[in-house]
This record gives structure tokens, sequence and C-alpha cells, in this order.
């Protein structure tokens, strides 16, 4: 079931085109996360989806609701986190939450939000004395107050240490278990290979691919690369080098000095196969490692550009 659909998305600001012809559709209860380039579009298409920015052409659906006839109805059927400036220093969590409650007719308790974000110690303290970490599950507390089927998170851990990030990764998948669907942006690509169901890579205004991770990392290459490098001298790197170059599994190998950088379709096969020679010469393997591949080469072979957080 599609809870929201993006059809045609289209925005200029001036001559830029920001957005062009983005479309997508995001299913009940899935983590759907956004990512691309500093100026893809990234935040435009979703301040276009939130309702705070009218598109120029397209349409977007939540279910039977658009934003021209339904507004008042979409807005109790979303949440948006909100950036640290919509917050009062003097004021708790728990007086923050008390007035967003007031802006709904119907809210999920006090109580057990605090408990969701983990803020119950820390319900009473001014969020001028919380720390970053704490600001976030705070703001991500409020996207909750009126009870969504959608929670829009807009880059919500980006600036946090380790320890707080994987605080929030928690607290976004206790979200979906409770079947809440989550737009999410990020400038991080464990953060949206860990999180994500579906990836949408977008670049200058354009969407390039959707897919779940796995399957986007399985559609890059089937090949492998395995490091490795030798206590002898370079001679062992260059025999090693050519043995190798004989295995028809292998596709590229780079070496330097004693260290060889080894691309090859079955790395099983392929240890096994130099681990026999190296036996025979009696040469000694220092180190090893098989390299997976990640979302970020994902990123880097859809869009030409390296990631930078």
């Amino acid at each position: 079931m599609h809870v929201l659909e993006v059809n045609h998305l289209m925005k200029s600001f001036g001559t830029v085109q920001a957005v062009q012809g983005v479309s997508f559709q995001v299913k009940q209860g899935e983590v759907f996360t956004i990512i691309g380039p500093n100026g893809a579009g990234k935040t435009t298409t979703l301040e276009m989806i939130e309702g705070l920015v009218p598109p120029d052409q397209g349409e977007i659906k939540f279910g039977e609701l658009n934003w021209k006839k339904n507004g008042d109805a979409i807005k109790k059927k979303i949440g948006v986190q909100p950036q640290l400036s919509a917050m009062f220093d003097l004021l708790t969590p728990s007086e923050h939450l008390q007035l967003f409650a007031s802006f709904y007719d119907k809210n999920r308790p006090e109580e057990e939000i605090l408990k969701t974000v983990n803020l119950t110690e820390h319900k009473d303290k001014q969020v001028r004395n919380l720390s970053g970490g704490q600001r976030q599950r705070l703001a991500i507390g409020l996207a909750m107050i009126g009870d969504p089927e959608i929670i829009f998170l807009d880059e919500p851990t980006t600036g946090l240490d380790p320890q707080a990030r994987r605080n929030l990764w928690d607290i976004i998948l206790r979200l979906k278990n409770l079947d809440k669907t989550i737009i999410l942006t990020t400038h991080y690509m464990d953060e949206a290979e860990q999180l994500s169901d579906r990836v949408c890579i977008i670049d200058q205004g354009e969407i390039v691919t959707i897919d779940q991770p796995d399957s986007l990392i399985k559609r890059l290459t089937v090949e492998r690369e395995v490091r490795l490098s030798f206590l002898e001298h370079e001679e062992a790197a260059i025999n090693s080098e050519k043995i190798l170059n004989k295995l028809t599994v292998v596709s590229r190998i780079d070496r330097d000095s004693t260290e060889l950088k080894i691309w090859t379709e079955d790395p099983e096969y392929t240890l096994l196969e130099l681990f026999n020679y190296t036996k025979q010469q009696n040469y000694q393997v220092d180190q090893i490692s098989i390299r997976e591949m990640s979302l970020e080469d994902v990123f880097i072979e859809f869009t030409g550009k390296e990631w930078r957080d």
C-alpha cells in the first residue's frame, strides 16, 4: 500500500531548475531515504512534499489526499522534525511536548514519547542544558506528538558523535516497529545502508535510481576487492601477480611494492589458488582482507561524485 505518491515534481528558482520531474512512491511502514550531493534538489523535494514550498508542476498525494484540497487533513497525517530554532531554550522537553500536543486533535501520551526517545530522565531540564543528541531526540519526539502516519526526518544525526548517532538509529527503528513510515534524508552512507528499506539517489534535480541498498550494491558489480601484502621482498608480490593474472576470474591487479590489490569474481577460489602457490614458494603473507562494496560505492558510480559529510 502506497501512503505517498510523488508524480513529476518540477521546481525552478529563477533560471535554476532545482527539481526536474521527480516521481516515486513510498509504502506504508518503510524507511525511505533520499540521498544526493549538495545542491541535488533533495531538500527542495522534501519541502514540496511537506507542503512548505509549492511545486511548479506535478502532483503529491497522500493516499486520496492532496495539498490543494486536503491541506488540513494532510497536516494531521504527517510529522516533521523541527529544526532547533523551533525550540525554546527556557522550556523543558515535557513543556515542549505539551505545547505541541495542543496543536492537534489527538496526540500520543507524553510519557510514551519521552520513553521512545530516551528523554524520561531529562524531561524537566531546560532545552539549553540538553546535549546535541538529546535535542535531536526531542525534535523527533515533537514530530511524533500528533501520532502521524508519516514522519519526515531531515538529516537528524548531522553533527552528532557516533554514540548519539547510534541512539538516533535505535529510535528510528522503534518508529518503524510502530508501523510508522519514515522519509529520511542523511549525509551518512552507513546510516542509509543500515536503516533504509529503499534508497532514492537524486542528482541535479533528477532521480538517478531507487532500490533496496543490498540490491543497489549487487547491481554495481559482481567483483570483490582482495588486498594482501607479503613479508618478503618485492619478488613475492611480482611472482604472485603473474600467477593470479592466469586466473579467468581475476579482472585486474594493482601492485605496489609488496602489496597487491586484486579484483575477482570469486575471491575464495582466487585465494585458494594463491595460497597453494605461496605455500610451494614458502612466501609468507603478512595481511589479507576482502573489501565489501558499500552504498558509498553505489553513490559514486551513479553520480560520479565523491560523498562528503
